[in-house]
């Protein structure tokens, strides 16, 4: 079994990804939802998250050019980007939703050498936004971001436009389109019911 498949059942397994067609679940933006998903709960299953870290390895590998940093967003990215980078030996920053209130006013945490390659590790791809801000933010101090990788993506048509508008490749290990096809495949979802969440999602 592919890791991609294992992470997904290991997400259901401990409801860091939860799916309720009957009763939908609020996004911070608002947004009613079938599934909801919190992947802050990675943190506390050893063997899940070292899943994650491998599967973000696997993905680097098949890179033509490799990382010189990685780089974490806020927050839920950071734990994920700390492991990545020490399996890697490589430096490790972190990118703030804004710039601190106090202090020197940091956005960016860690040392970043202008002209590097940075690899921006994010938990969740909606629309693309939050991990796109932080892209920017590492541009505008002279990063040459690669890529976002990200462990779960809903699969939303405004992100494949947000990260193509910003010419900024991005991969994630599963999918919202994975997950309802495992779902179906374990005999924890029924087809119609597949259809009339695939229908959500397009059509958000």
């Amino acid at each position: 079994m592919k890791l991609s498949e294992e992470l997904v059942r290991d997400l259901l397994e401990i409801k860091a990804v939860q799916i309720n067609p009957d009763n939908y679940f609020t996004w911070t933006s608002g947004i009613k939802s079938p599934i909801y998903c919190d992947n802050r709960l990675t943190m506390s299953y050893p063997g899940i998250r070292r899943k994650i870290t491998n599967s973000f390895m696997e993905q680097i590998e098949a890179l033509n050019v490799k990382p010189d940093i990685i780089a974490g967003c806020a927050t839920a990215g950071i734990p994920h980007a700390a492991w990545l980078a020490d399996r890697l030996n490589l430096p490790m920053v972190y990118v703030r939703s804004k710039p601190k209130g106090h202090g020197k006013g940091n956005q960016i945490e860690g040392e970043l050498t202008k002209g590097k390659k940075v690899l921006v590790i994010e938990d969740l791809i909606s629309t693309g936004g939050s991990a796109l801000e932080a892209v920017k933010v590492l541009q505008q101090e002279g990063a040459e971001v690669m890529a976002v990788f990200a462990i779960f993506t809903y699969g939303l048509e405004k992100s494949i436009v947000n990260f193509s508008n910003a010419n900024v490749p991005f991969q994630t290990i599963a999918s919202f389109d994975t997950l309802i096809d495992r779902l179906v495949e374990d005999g924890k979802m029924e087809h119609n019911v597949k259809v009339e969440l695939l229908s959500w999602r397009n059509n958000l």
